[in-house]
């Protein structure tokens, strides 16, 4: 007997998503984001839930962390002969799980503390590099995470039982973000869970990009490749394009990401910021996502959720104290701080951006 029918029903405006920042970089446990996207567990189908955290590898922070999962017995032969090849390498040791049995089958897990024999300025595009030529050439070889002290955790199952799997709580971290799937137009298999990554970035994603195509094809002129089969890897790379490589600010970034409708630059009274924001549009056109979207990005110094660009998707942020939260609903942020200082629904197309401080402000 299916003991699990929902999975066979399309809902395009299901998935959770949640984040938490402490903006001073203290760590707190993972119990914190788990009871957040587990108060949205109706908002999921069980395949597929994730974590990401930053600040968990503080005795190994200056090395390259590759979360690799394999789907095939000589997958891993293959990518750790690649991985000497190019790195040195530190460590490496399974990613701690606990068997739960609703998630049998599971890849092989593994993680590398990774040291670039050939470091320098382009270090971090020398990484990008690897990630895709392992995801592209190594059969049944997915990197799906690839930052310095920070780690994804995903797979195909419920957020809980995730959670579970991967010992999230027994993990501690200054930024989580965490997301609960309800796929529409792509597969749900390991790899396709959120969160997506690259370098330090992270994307939790609730909705639909329509402009798939377009966006993947004008960052393959970058050097980034899309293989994980789901619309959400394109906003991962788009954020490490714009923000690390041409130096936009999250602003900006809303602005080419979610830009106003044509006929909305045309009414902009000041003429500096109309004739800025066509510029953006002709610029970075093939970067514009369309189709209904919420998305909490995070990396090592930033949390940013953002909206597209009349909010066909709900997003709701709050702050308390040091805390920062960003959720699809209020209740996964209530569930966790009762009684926050501010709660606001921030505006389409407009980042609400978090941003670590100095322990001296």
């Amino acid at each position: 007997m299916d003991g699990t029918p929902d999975r066979d029903f399309r809902v395009p405006s299901g998935c959770g998503i949640t984040g938490i920042m402490n903006r001073r970089g203290r760590a707190f446990s993972g119990e914190v984001i788990l009871s957040s996207i587990c108060n949205m567990l109706e908002r999921g189908n069980g395949l597929g839930s994730g974590f990401a955290a930053y600040g968990i590898y503080p005795e190994l922070k200056d090395y390259w962390c590759f979360h690799i999962m394999y789907q095939k017995a000589p997958s891993k032969d293959h990518a750790e002969e690649y991985l000497k090849d190019r790195f040195r390498v530190v460590h490496h040791e399974p990613i701690p799980t606990k068997r739960v049995r609703s998630l049998e089958p599971v890849p092989v897990l593994w993680r590398y503390f990774l040291e670039a024999e050939d470091g320098g300025p382009d270090e971090e595009d020398f990484v990008i590099r690897s990630v895709m030529e392992i995801n592209r050439e190594v059969d049944g070889a997915f990197v799906f995470s690839s930052g310095k002290n920070m780690g994804i955790f995903k797979g195909v199952g419920d957020p809980d039982a995730i959670g579970e799997f991967y010992r999230i709580p027994e993990y501690r971290a200054y930024i989580w973000t965490a997301h609960n799937r309800f796929p529409t137009n792509s597969p749900g298999w390991w790899g396709g869970a959120h969160p997506f990554g690259i370098l330090d970035w992270s994307v939790v994603h609730n909705g639909e990009i329509s402009s798939y195509g377009t966006n993947r094809r004008y960052l393959e002129n970058f050097g980034y490749y899309c293989t994980l089969s789901t619309d959400t890897e394109v906003m991962a790379y788009l954020f490490d394009l714009l923000v690390r490589r041409h130096g936009l600010d999250f602003e900006t970034v809303g602005n080419v990401l979610a830009s106003p409708f044509w006929s909305q630059i045309e009414r902009v009274e000041d003429e500096g910021r109309r004739r800025l924001l066509k510029a953006l549009r002709i610029a970075y056109g093939p970067a514009l996502v369309n189709g209904p979207f919420a998305v909490i990005v995070a990396n090592s110094k930033y949390m940013v959720g953002l909206n597209d660009r009349i909010k066909l998707r709900p997003l709701v942020a709050a702050s308390k104290d040091d805390f920062l939260y960003i959720a699809s609903e209020e209740a996964a942020i209530r569930v966790v701080c009762e009684d926050p200082d501010d709660i606001w629904m921030p505006k389409a197309g407009e980042p609400t951006v978090g941003k670590l401080e100095d322990e001296d402000g």
